[in-house]
């Protein structure tokens, strides 16, 4: 036999040895990461102690990146979850009791599930941030008297507001109030003031109340029904509309409501929740 022949079979022979070892085929045709990523990358903590990163840039794909190599999957078929395949991996996740688990394998034989496991890792699904509520809108509001008050030439009117539209809505501050008389004439000399806090709870912000349709949210509104004689007034201007617009709209709702504000002014409390009367701002001095 020739020193050729035996070269040539020693080879045949380690690499018949290679074959019968049985190892888990590699990944096919790794790429390198890109520089930058467009899509937040999202971490999986895995039971070997380390970390699957994915990341999202369509609903059809999937980057997955493990022990220093990134792999680009697409969208496969699955009975539960979602599920990427392709270059010899398969990505599966799955959502369950605040949860998301993900399993990395290679893919079986013709590029089908259930080949050899990797990794079993996971990540807590973040919580969705609430949708903001959209501010309410006068064409889906009604006033309406509530209550009211009187003593020592001050008046207090407890008003509400229903949300009278199909979805849930916000009101934030106070009100945009003007007075008409009976003619609907803007009556322009009262100016209507905003009084932060009310009797108990003097100087408090205003805070957000949520609306559900049907729902009501209340605020105050005082004035004085004595002339101020000392500043010329003899008597005060008589009101017979309400007109209230909400923070943020310009379309006003009206209510009929009989006043006389003395003062050139009337005092106006932020939105509430509650119709409590130990809600009500302070009697004007």
């Amino acid at each position: 036999m020739t020193r050729s022949a035996v070269a040539l079979l020693s080879c045949l022979g380690l690499a018949v040895a290679a074959c019968s070892q049985e190892t888990p085929p590699a990944p096919t045709s790794p790429i390198e990461a890109p520089t930058t990523q467009t899509v937040a990358a999202v971490g999986y903590a895995c039971e070997s102690g380390k970390v699957v990163t994915a990341t999202y840039p369509d609903t059809e794909t999937a980057r997955v990146s493990y022990d220093g190599r990134d792999y680009v999957l697409t969208s496969a078929v699955s009975a539960s979850g979602a599920r990427y395949a392709g270059q010899g991996l398969e990505w599966w996740t799955a959502s369950r009791n605040g949860q998301e688990s993900g399993t990395l394998s290679r893919l079986a034989a013709n590029d089908q599930t259930g080949g050899t496991i990797i990794e079993r890792c996971s990540r807590p699904v973040p919580a969705l941030a609430p949708t903001p509520e959209a501010p309410c809108v006068g064409a889906n509001l009604r006033l309406s008297v509530e209550g009211g008050d009187a003593g020592m030439g001050n008046r207090v009117t407890v008003l509400a507001v229903q949300n009278t539209g199909a979805q849930t809505c916000s009101l934030t501050g106070y009100p945009t109030l003007t007075l008409a008389d009976a003619g609907d004439r803007t009556l322009n000399a009262v100016k209507a003031v905003q009084e932060p806090g009310n009797y108990f709870a003097q100087g408090a912000a205003p805070t957000p109340v949520s609306l559900a349709p049907r729902s009501k949210a209340y605020f105050d509104l005082a004035w004085n029904v004595v002339p101020h004689e000392a500043e010329g007034e003899k008597t005060c201007p008589e009101a017979k509309i309400l007109r209230l617009t909400a923070p943020g709209d310009t379309v006003a709702v009206s209510l009929p409501l009989t006043l006389t504000p003395c003062g050139k002014q009337v005092r106006v409390g932020p939105f509430r929740p509650v119709a409590d009367a130990s809600a009500r701002p302070a009697p004007a001095a």
